[in-house]
């Protein structure tokens, strides 16, 4: 089965149904893991210098929440976790979602709001640069994540998830991966689902190494995240 979504003059074909294959090779999770072991407290020492001028922005600009807050996410075979980020938005964000629903910019189960007004200036900084997620090398070192996999979904998002867009639940989720490295808020639900069944199937320890320095890359030189 496919299913076409246009936009504007384009328009692409996406498959919906089938069955993927997934890399479960012992020497290339071993290795993927020590990897993800030693990177993230590699990450984590260098660059706990910045985790402190961050954190005092936040609290300067909105001290009312904390400088962490913590998501229940999907991981791996659906199991949840609680996923840990840098906060990038005012302190009661969850509350002021409802009404935002209706301007979602991008189809499937995801929202996504270029200028969402409950971001803050910090955030927006801290969004572009992809810093708001290194809190994550703390869910990698427990074993929740990995440094390279498929965005983690939100329960409400894999709630309406088909059996073909749960196959990206079949690995664990990652602080980066194809689809951050892609074009990120340029590419829509279904083409980030392929992305991802694209990267289960074809991972091996050099596509990891080339998506971690892609994602430096895009630390450095900014996007157009939001």
């Amino acid at each position: 089965m496919v299913q076409s979504q246009q936009n504007g003059s384009t328009s692409k074909t996406y498959i919906t149904t089938g069955t993927i294959s997934v890399s479960n090779s012992k020497n290339y999770i071993f290795a993927k893991r020590s990897i993800d072991v030693l990177g993230a407290l590699l990450g984590i020492v260098l660059l706990s210098w910045l985790f402190i001028i961050i954190a005092v922005a936040i609290k300067i600009e909105d001290p009312r929440g904390p400088v962490f807050f913590k998501q229940r996410r999907v991981g791996k075979n659906e199991k949840k976790f609680n996923m840990y980020k840098m906060r990038s938005m005012v302190s009661n964000a969850e509350e002021l979602l409802e009404p935002l629903l209706k301007h979602n910019e991008v189809s499937g189960a995801m929202f996504k709001m270029k200028n969402d007004p409950r971001i803050t200036n910090v955030g927006r900084f801290i969004r572009k640069t992809s810093i708001d997620e290194l809190p994550q090398l703390w869910n990698v070192l427990k074993g929740d994540m990995s440094l390279v996999g498929p965005r983690p979904a939100l329960p409400r998002e894999v709630n309406k998830y088909t059996q073909y867009q749960k196959q990206r639940l079949l690995v664990t989720p990652g602080c980066t991966g194809l689809w951050q490295v892609s074009g990120r808020n340029n590419v829509g639900f279904e083409e980030m689902v392929e992305l991802d069944l694209q990267y289960i199937q074809k991972r091996t320890l050099y596509f990891d190494i080339f998506i971690i320095f892609k994602t430096i890359k895009c630390m450095f030189l900014p996007n157009s995240a939001y």
